[in-house]
Protein backbone atom coordinates (compact mmCIF):
# COMPACT_ATOMS: atom_id res chain seq x y z
CA UNK A 1 0.00 0.00 0.00
CA UNK A 2 1.77 3.12 -0.85
CA UNK A 3 -0.27 5.68 0.29
CA UNK A 4 -0.52 4.95 3.80
CA UNK A 5 1.03 8.44 4.97
CA UNK A 6 -2.67 9.44 3.80
CA UNK A 7 -4.04 7.94 7.21
CA UNK A 8 -1.19 10.60 9.42
CA UNK A 9 -3.44 13.03 7.74
CA UNK A 10 -6.84 12.24 7.12
CA UNK A 11 -8.37 10.04 10.32
CA UNK A 12 -9.53 6.79 8.88
CA UNK A 13 -13.11 7.60 10.50
CA UNK A 14 -13.36 10.65 8.00
CA UNK A 15 -11.47 9.48 5.50
CA UNK A 16 -13.48 6.04 5.28
CA UNK A 17 -16.92 7.19 4.91
CA UNK A 18 -15.69 9.68 2.30
CA UNK A 19 -14.16 7.22 0.01
CA UNK A 20 -17.08 5.15 0.19
CA UNK A 21 -19.60 7.58 -0.01
CA UNK A 22 -18.01 9.30 -3.42
CA UNK A 23 -17.99 5.47 -4.92
CA UNK A 24 -21.48 4.95 -3.95
CA UNK A 25 -22.42 8.75 -5.51
CA UNK A 26 -20.40 7.41 -8.54
CA UNK A 27 -22.45 5.06 -9.37
CA UNK A 28 -25.44 6.11 -8.90
CA UNK A 29 -24.54 8.98 -10.93
CA UNK A 30 -23.66 6.27 -13.23
CA UNK A 31 -27.08 4.70 -13.36
CA UNK A 32 -29.37 7.64 -13.93
CA UNK A 33 -26.43 8.85 -16.60
CA UNK A 34 -27.46 5.30 -18.67
CA UNK A 35 -31.22 5.79 -17.71
CA UNK A 36 -31.50 9.07 -19.35
CA UNK A 37 -29.69 9.03 -22.24
CA UNK A 38 -30.50 5.49 -23.44
CA UNK A 39 -33.61 4.57 -25.40
CA UNK A 40 -33.35 0.68 -24.58
CA UNK A 41 -32.33 0.84 -21.17
CA UNK A 42 -36.17 2.24 -19.76
CA UNK A 43 -37.37 0.03 -22.09
CA UNK A 44 -35.52 -2.87 -20.62
CA UNK A 45 -37.18 -2.16 -17.00
CA UNK A 46 -40.15 -2.04 -18.30
CA UNK A 47 -40.08 -5.32 -19.84
CA UNK A 48 -39.85 -3.71 -23.31
CA UNK A 49 -38.29 -6.78 -24.78
CA UNK A 50 -40.49 -9.26 -23.04
CA UNK A 51 -43.31 -8.17 -25.04
CA UNK A 52 -41.96 -8.67 -28.36
CA UNK A 53 -40.74 -12.13 -27.41
CA UNK A 54 -44.14 -13.09 -26.35
CA UNK A 55 -45.37 -11.45 -29.14
CA UNK A 56 -43.11 -13.50 -31.19
CA UNK A 57 -43.95 -17.02 -29.19
CA UNK A 58 -47.69 -16.17 -30.09
CA UNK A 59 -47.31 -16.25 -33.63
CA UNK A 60 -47.77 -19.21 -35.46
CA UNK A 61 -44.64 -21.46 -37.03
CA UNK A 62 -44.21 -20.79 -40.98
CA UNK A 63 -45.37 -23.91 -43.56
CA UNK A 64 -42.17 -25.23 -44.40
CA UNK A 65 -40.79 -24.76 -47.65
CA UNK A 66 -41.23 -26.88 -50.39
CA UNK A 67 -38.04 -29.15 -51.23
CA UNK A 68 -36.10 -27.80 -54.32
CA UNK A 69 -35.07 -30.57 -57.17
CA UNK A 70 -31.39 -31.16 -57.11
CA UNK A 71 -29.46 -28.71 -59.20
CA UNK A 72 -27.85 -30.44 -62.56
CA UNK A 73 -24.35 -30.17 -62.54
CA UNK A 74 -22.04 -27.80 -65.01
CA UNK A 75 -20.26 -29.82 -67.50
CA UNK A 76 -17.35 -30.19 -66.73
CA UNK A 77 -14.59 -28.03 -68.91
CA UNK A 78 -12.77 -30.13 -71.63
CA UNK A 79 -8.58 -30.01 -70.36
CA UNK A 80 -6.26 -30.71 -72.82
Amino acid sequence: MNQKEIWLVVKPTVGLPLFLGSVAATALLVHYAVLTHTTWFSAYWEGGAKAKTDAVAAAPAPAPAAVAAPVAAAPAAATK
